[in-house]
């Protein structure tokens, strides 16, 4: 008996007990959330996870001190070119000198390395591991825009794009859209754990935490041949 053959036989064993075509049951015993946060509680431990993983974090209010926050972060960055996916807010980049760039389905990787930054809404954030959630919604575009420009501007809706925990994000994401978990920019290390980062995405990511949320916009739209989540 081969190891395959081994491992097969256990799958089978394991599955054989329930109904024809029935999943076997998931203990879902696990703590769900590691303590009681209030909505502040849980933006502060947010910030304070990204900021652990060398994001750059700041705060405003999404009606007036956005589009002044988002034009300074651009000019510090030295940013001539943004790249914008098609439902961004168009007050959100109000302020800025940079030349906007909309995001196009035709764009290729040589474009869009070209641009300097990129800004994009979230899905949600994960405040007990400084995670942010990208699913291609509107504000968000395809994954690909988030990856190549070495420099991303993500901006959090608090408190009702914040959750405290990946249970409790997973409870509100769809697991058919195309997900996208960001925690800080991109590094990785070498065999001497030399750090090294913008190897696999952004080399800079700053997170923008809004005090206020926006208006609600409907729900994110599915990929098109116009609009692929690619």
């Amino acid at each position: 008996m081969t190891s395959r053959d081994v491992i097969l036989a256990r799958i089978r064993r394991a599955t054989a007990a329930g109904p024809a075509g029935a999943e076997p049951p998931i203990p879902r015993d696990y703590l769900r959330v590691h303590g009681e946060r209030t909505p502040a509680e849980s933006a502060d431990l947010l910030a304070a996870n990204l900021a652990e993983y060398r994001a750059h974090v700041h705060r405003t209010t999404a009606d007036d001190g956005l589009p002044a926050l988002l034009a300074r972060l651009l000019a510090r960055r030295g940013a001539r070119t943004v790249l914008v996916p098609a439902g961004l807010p168009p007050h959100w980049l109000a302020d800025t000198a940079a030349t906007q760039v909309p995001d196009r389905a035709g764009a290729g990787p040589h474009e869009l390395d070209a641009v300097d930054s990129v800004v994009t809404g979230c899905a949600l954030a994960v405040a007990e591991t400084g995670t942010l959630v990208l699913d291609g919604g509107p504000a968000q575009g395809r994954r690909r825009i988030t990856l190549i420009p070495d420099h991303h501007v993500c901006v959090v809706r608090v408190p009702d794009q914040v959750v405290d925990s990946v249970p409790q994000a997973l409870e509100r994401l769809d697991p058919t859209r195309p997900l996208t978990w960001i925690s800080g920019p991109s590094a990785t290390s070498d065999i001497e754990l030399n750090r090294v980062e913008g190897v696999h995405g952004p080399r800079t990511l700053d997170v923008v935490l809004t005090a206020f949320p926006e208006p609600p916009t409907g729900p994110a739209p599915g990929p098109t041949a116009e609009h692929p989540h690619f």
